[in-house]
């Protein structure tokens, strides 16, 4: 359904909504170099690395740069999403197969009571951010249109060239974004329609996955302009 020219379906509003704020990163990316790329602006941050200079437990990839990963936890931003789950129906047991932690931890998190404490998270850099966008729409697209086989962690060859690295990450979307534009609403209603192994993708309607790719999306892209800021007042 069209109001002004304008879609009201709801597949309709979550692909305006996602065109709207790729126009946005891409131009917000114009002019990317390397040094911006992978400059980290805190100690201690995370970023892609060459294999062997990994500095995280979990670092992954297929070749030869890795991108940064802790140890698994729950984090406090997650807490109240952790509650609804459970609350909806899933089992401790799965929350603690989805964020690869013991459900002794699990419990403790349902535990909580009180304000949360914020999370103490590294500052990750623009490489690593648009890293852990690459793979995941290129894992979401497997999993949901593809041969649901791939890992998405070995799904991405990261690369330490901002023109590469950005060449290869349009292209992974455009795949997604057109296999989206053409999901019926009954695939949007569909529980486990994607299978996406790392988080709650297969216990959710495809609608609510794609929502969460939007957020996804749009959070990071926005602390990618941020870092842009940043490093042209570092430079002024």
């Amino acid at each position: 359904m069209e109001i002004g020219g304008l879609r009201t379906d709801r597949l309709g509003l979550l692909l305006d909504q996602f065109d709207r704020a790729r126009e946005m990163a891409e131009v917000r990316l114009t002019g990317l170099t390397d040094e911006e790329y992978l400059w980290e602006p805190a100690p201690g941050g995370w970023s892609i690395r060459p294999r062997g200079a990994a500095t995280t437990p979990r670092a992954f990839g297929p070749g030869e740069w890795v991108l940064d990963l802790g140890a698994a936890d729950i984090p406090a931003s997650e807490y109240a999403e952790v509650a609804r789950q459970v609350a909806d129906g899933m089992t401790v047991e799965k929350v603690a197969e989805d964020w690869s932690v013991s459900v002794e931890r699990v419990e403790e998190v349902l535990a909580h009571t009180g304000p949360v404490e914020p999370d103490r998270t590294p500052v990750t850099t623009i490489a690593w951010r648009l890293g852990h966008l690459h793979y995941g729409f290129a894992g979401h697209w497997e999993w949901a249109f593809g041969e649901r086989r791939q890992d998405p962690k070995e799904m991405v060859d990261f690369s330490p060239s901002a023109a590469t690295a950005l060449e290869r990450f349009w292209k992974s979307v455009d795949r997604w974004r057109d296999s989206v534009g053409a999901v019926t609403e009954e695939q949007l209603d569909t529980i486990g329609f994607s299978q996406y192994p790392y988080g709650s993708d297969p216990d959710e309607p495809y609608a609510a996955v794609l929502w969460g790719a939007n957020l996804e999306f749009i959070h990071h892209m926005a602390e990618i302009a941020l870092l842009r800021d940043l490093w042209q007042a570092r430079t002024a």
